[in-house]
């Protein structure tokens, strides 16, 4: 069986990252949708919050298994027994530095391959970091994320406004 890991901060997943679990959901046996623990980037939602929204968002895709990391990649890729890594681009632009990536996660691990996905066009535009700042100012997101996403975003900004 051929499984893969999808790494990201997911903070928070967004319809782009779900078109991408889809995609890779028809291409392997097994997809592990890794959530990063990342607390150097000071994420907005808990792992615990990230794992269970994807979970919720994603539920429809019966090959997709998601846990929480907080260790180097390459090791919890080999973990897993995974033998590929699944990376998205959006644009020209995400393609150095996961470029870069790929050769680190190559040395570290050899026996795992890094592909890339592009989501669909009308996604590609879509960012985390941008839904987090148009949520946080009152803007709607219900586009651009699934509605689990959308409902914990307006809890969590409505408690901070209060």
């Amino acid at each position: 069986m051929n499984s893969v890991v999808y790494p990201g901060t997911f903070d928070p997943v967004t319809n782009g990252h779900l078109d991408l679990m889809s995609r890779a959901s028809r291409l392997f046996d097994n997809v592990i949708v890794a959530v990063a623990a990342s607390t150097k980037k000071n994420p907005l939602l808990t792992l615990d919050e990230r794992v269970q929204l994807i979970e919720e968002s994603a539920s429809h895709l019966p090959n997709i298994k998601v846990v929480g990391f907080s260790k180097l990649l390459a090791e919890f890729v080999q973990e897993q027994g995974a033998n590929a890594l699944i990376r998205g681009l959006r644009a020209v632009s995400d393609f150095e530095y996961e470029f870069q990536l790929a050769d680190m996660n190559r040395r570290l691990a050899p026996g795992v391959e890094s592909i890339f996905l592009t989501p669909a066009n009308h996604l590609s535009y879509i960012s985390s970091s941008l839904i987090r700042e148009i949520a946080s100012l009152g803007g709607d997101i219900t586009e651009f994320v699934p509605p689990p996403v959308a409902a914990a975003l307006k809890k969590k900004f409505t408690a901070a406004d209060s």
